[in-house]
């Protein structure tokens, strides 16, 4: 193939030439050319390598289908992308592109060994080969694999672009320019609601701009929608899934195409609400499979006709057509009119319209009906074909240097697919059309069958006179997948379209087989002897193209990824020296330092602090839901383990949630305010978790009860004082509450004042000693933790962190929830079965409680441990074994879940998961380290005041 450019041809600005480099070379082309273009008309034949079989690759679209030349475009450290379509990469001055899958160079690729090994790389052969011996798959296959594997370069270095997002909402949203699209777009914006009109190219006008016949009507047409007030133009912008209830994804492409993109989004996240959908994405045309389809310089005919009348580039001097369909025709003869000679058209039919014979007899074209091309000469690029009758006779070859193909179009359905609207096939198109919609949605124009391309017929591939099992006849072209291959799928059993997809990888690649789907379908079902109805379908995800993950993440990148969320009390503990850690979302004083300590100092200070006087902690983080309405507690004791209907206004009690399945999801300490109105709190990282799994039960199993929901996470800032001088340090500052044990017992809440503001005073305790947790408006946080701080100088207040709650905790047996359990624990595991209310009739998992699997024997169990050397601190997640000395692999018992020094009872202290644990009490376990097996025997969980006589001070 040789392309050149056309005088007078094509929509690019001449008057602009663009810089650019490909392959580290400078090359020349026009402003409006897309990087294949501009190639293409500086000659360039080879544009990538295959996946599979490192084969040469061309072109063979002008769009967003294209399969094989795939490049990789940087800008400068951390601009990197990989993956692009040449067809859709703008020219810009300054561009610079490289080819991929390819060693050492994009013409001479060491990896094209696998092109003539193939008979020994057929469809499944993975599956079949690397089996033996078993040890070479770690060390040997899959080493090897994975580094051939993939498709163009990971960018390595952080992204310094942004990505932004927006939400839109119209009365009727058109994807798709064409003339069509642009119909469907007038006639909405007559009607007077709001329209958006997305389109992929940067300019609308979809196939019109392959037609010059169209030009003046469809620019005549533009202008009227963009001075149209009530109409949203985006070009750029693939609308790339169709969601529930007319939810649109449309990702637009704002700086790609620049040479300097200033400091502006790279790219922007449309998210649409359609009253009206209307798909006008048109049809792609569908190549023909034979020996040679993929050699350098074959290609669809329509690319062919869009690469001359869009970009003004012809893509050969001297051009043959391969044709089943009439349209291959038309485009044959715009090429040879704009001065490009076209050697012959060969057509697998018999009889064609006596209007396309004339029109080949008065160009001088040679025309060979009732034939195909059996064979391509060239390996980098075409430089002849042989033709063969229907029987497989010689007709003789022709010299060309492009060969086009003409299969017939199968209609864009995937945003249609993506709605779960029904398809239907049909016979003249050879194709699946859109049947009954699931939204509110219609197609318009070729993507509903309602174009006419002429006519044509459907082939799976085409006659050859050699053994189809010798030769590549190429379905897929990116994942190389064969006629040969489909066939190998059905021998082998394989009778669903879905697992030859499997099998094969055919309409798995980047191009969600957009021009190899229908063949694949074809091929299977002469295979199969059945029609391709009784074949099933493959299905079409979201995106439509691939797109960034920038695009997909938007603002959520680096520090607004998981934005850290602090409380009113944070800069307080940053001003004194807090040590940090990140718990869910939060950022929470891990430890306080003093002088020169470090970690384990600290916490011992803060710990005996807590137990001998008093510390403060921010417990602000805990998940707080507010639960409202006439059927409050009966909502409550339904979610719960224990009864709530009982539980008196004043007072406070433990809640235990369960899955279905029975296991641990959460916990907290709730109070009853009032009879219609709880305070739930609920683990740090559990609040979404819980109120998600509350308002599902409400609004779908239970949606009779008169329940409100609300989350107060960040409505209240809450202060615990914990030890046996709480009572003393807030005394002074509470108004309106009786504090003597009698009047405020433990696990009660009352309200009132602290400090002049409203509080809800929780008397509960996370440490075992005497606590109060006191819940203010989170405004006013700050000035009551400093009023408290402030006065409890006198009593040796001391503030603590994260790590000495923990230490504190594990003393008296409390467990955190996703630390001490793992999702597989029941209540009876963790040992806190008195928190299941056994005249309860129902709850959220008691059914589960009673499968076999949870009651039976060798259940992992939550046990303490103490070792044998109480200096000798276990590592959280160490594995837990009966016996050091059996073989190995060994029978793991368990693992540690928690373990800490204790500084009040002078050893270390740990909490595990253990099989039977229960049972063991008493006994001796081992805990195998990297240097030395550790003894540790198993014991009861609470290891501080198991009487709790310290809760009263």
């Amino acid at each position: 193939m040789s392309g050149w450019r056309v005088d007078g041809a094509g929509r690019v600005d001449r008057s602009r030439q663009v810089g650019f480099t490909w392959d580290g070379g400078a090359r020349q082309g026009f402003a409006g050319d897309t990087l294949a273009s501009a190639l293409l008309a500086d000659g360039e034949v080879l544009f990538g390598r295959s996946f599979k079989y490192h084969r040469p690759r061309g072109l063979l679209a002008a769009g967003s289908e294209e399969p094989n030349a795939l490049v990789s475009v940087t800008r400068g450290p951390g601009r990197f992308t990989p993956n692009l379509r040449a067809t859709n990469v703008e020219l810009y001055d300054g561009l610079s592109a490289t080819s991929q899958n390819r060693w050492p160079s994009l013409k001479t690729d060491f990896g094209s060994i696998n092109d003539r090994l193939g008979r020994f790389f057929p469809a499944g052969f993975y599956n079949k080969t690397f089996m033996w011996p078993r040890s070479f798959w770690e060390k040997l296959y899959e080493p090897t694999i994975r580094s051939m594997a993939g498709l163009g370069d990971a960018p390595e270095l952080p992204d310094p672009d942004h990505y932004t997002a927006a939400y839109a909402h119209c009365e009727v949203l058109v994807v798709g320019a064409g003339p069509a699209g642009i119909e469907a777009a007038l006639a909405a914006a007559g009607r007077g609601g709001r329209v958006i009109l997305v389109d992929e190219q940067d300019e609308l006008g979809g196939g019109a701009l392959a037609d010059p016949s169209q030009w003046p009507w469809f620019e005549e047409s533009v202008a009227r929608l963009e001075a149209a007030d009530n109409v949203r133009l985006l070009t750029r912008t693939t609308a790339m899934g169709y969601y529930h209830d007319n939810f649109i994804g449309a990702v637009e492409r704002i700086t790609d195409h620049l040479a300097e993109t200033g400091n502006g989004p790279r790219e922007k996240m449309w998210r649409i609400r359609a009253g009206e959908v209307v798909l006008a994405q048109g049809a792609i045309e569908r190549p023909l499979v034979f020996e040679g389809n993929d050699v350098p310089g074959v290609m669809l005919a329509s690319a062919a006709r869009t690469y001359l009348h869009r970009y003004g580039v012809a893509v050969g001097r001297n051009i043959a057509l391969m044709a089943a369909h009439d349209s291959g025709w038309h485009d044959a003869f715009a090429l040879h009119d704009a001065g490009a000679r076209v050697a012959a058209i060969v057509d697998y039919r018999s009889e064609v319209s006596a209007e396309l014979i004339e029109g080949a007899g008065h160009r001088g074209i040679r025309v060979e009906l009732d034939a195909s091309v059996i064979e391509v000469a060239g390996r980098h690029a075409v430089s002849g074909v042989k033709i063969g009758g229907y029987d497989g006779t010689p007709r003789g070859s022709v010299n060309c240097d492009a060969l086009l193909m003409a299969g017939g179009w199968t209609p864009s359905i995937h945003l249609w697919s993506h709605s779960k609207g029904s398809i239907a096939w049909n016979e003249r198109w050879g194709a699946y059309l859109p049947d009954r919609p699931n939204e509110n949605v219609r197609c318009v124009g070729a993507c509903a069958g309602d174009w006419d391309f002429g006519n044509g017929v459907i082939i799976d591939r085409l006659p050859t006179p050699k053994d189809p099992a010798t030769i590549k006849a190429f379905v897929d072209f990116q994942n190389d997948v064969t006629a040969k291959d489909i066939d190998l799928a059905v021998r082998e059993g394989f009778k669903s379209i879905e697992h030859i997809k499997r099998y094969t990888t055919t309409g798995m690649a980047t191009d969600q087989g957009k021009t190899s789907n229908l063949n694949g379908l074809q091929l299977a079902s002469n295979a199969l002897s059945r029609p391709v109805q009784q074949i099933g379908l493959t299905t079409f995800r979201p995106p439509y193209t691939p797109q960034t993950f920038g695009a997909m993440s938007g603002h959520a990148k680096d520090a607004l990824f998981q934005p850290t969320r602090k409380t009113n009390i944070d800069g307080w503990a940053e001003e004194n020296g807090a040590v940090f850690e990140p718990v869910a979302q939060w950022r929470r004083a891990r430890y306080f330092p003093q002088g020169r300590e470090d970690m384990h100092a600290a916490v011992n200070r803060e710990c005996l602090a807590v137990r001998n006087a008093v510390g403060i902690f921010d417990a602000s983080t805990l998940g707080k839901i507010e639960v409202v309405g006439p059927d409050a507690a009966e909502f409550l004791n339904r979610m719960y383990t224990n009864p709530w209907k009982m539980l008196q206004p004043g007072r406070c009690r433990y809640g235990l949630l369960l899955r279905e399945d029975g296991f641990i999801t959460d916990d907290g300490v709730s109070a009853r305010l009032a009879d219609d109105r709880f305070h739930l709190t609920t683990t740090t990282g559990g609040a979404p978790r819980v109120l998600n799994m509350m308002e599902d039960y409400l609004q779908t199993e239970w949606p009779d009860l008169d329940v409100w929901l609300t989350s107060t996470t960040e409505q209240w800032a809450v202060i615990a004082l914990q030890g046996p001088r709480a009572r003393d340090v807030i005394a002074p500052f509470v108004e309106g509450i009786d504090l003597s044990p009698d009047a405020f017992p433990h696990m009660a809440v009352r309200e009132g004042s602290i400090c002049g503001v409203p509080t809800r005073l929780f008397r509960v305790s996370f440490t075992g000693e005497l606590g109060f947790e006191v819940n203010v408006p989170a405004a006013y946080g700050r000035m009551v933790w400093e009023a408290l701080f402030e006065a409890g100088q006198q009593f040796g207040i001391t503030p603590y962190g994260t790590e000495t709650m923990h230490v504190l905790r594990a003393e008296k047996g409390f467990i955190i929830v996703g630390q001490d359990t793992d999702g597989t624990v029941t209540p009876y595991d963790a040992g806190i079965e008195w928190a299941i209310g056994k005249k309860k009739l129902d709850f959220v998992g008691k059914r589960s409680l009673s499968r076999p699997d949870i009651v039976a024997d060798g259940r992992k169990q939550l046990v303490g441990l103490l070792t044998e050397d109480p200096n000798e601190v276990l590592e959280e997640g160490a594995q837990i074994v009966a016996d050091p000395n059996q073989p190995k692999p060994m029978t793991m018992l368990g693992h540690v879940t928690s373990s800490y020094w204790s500084a009040a009872l002078g050893r270390s202290i740990a909490l595990a998961l253990v099989a039977g644990g229960h049972g063991r009490k008493g006994d001796v376990l081992h805990i195998p380290m990297e240097d030395k097996v550790i003894r540790a025997k198993v014991g009861d969980m609470v290891f501080y005041d198991p009487e709790g006589e310290r809760l009263n001070g």
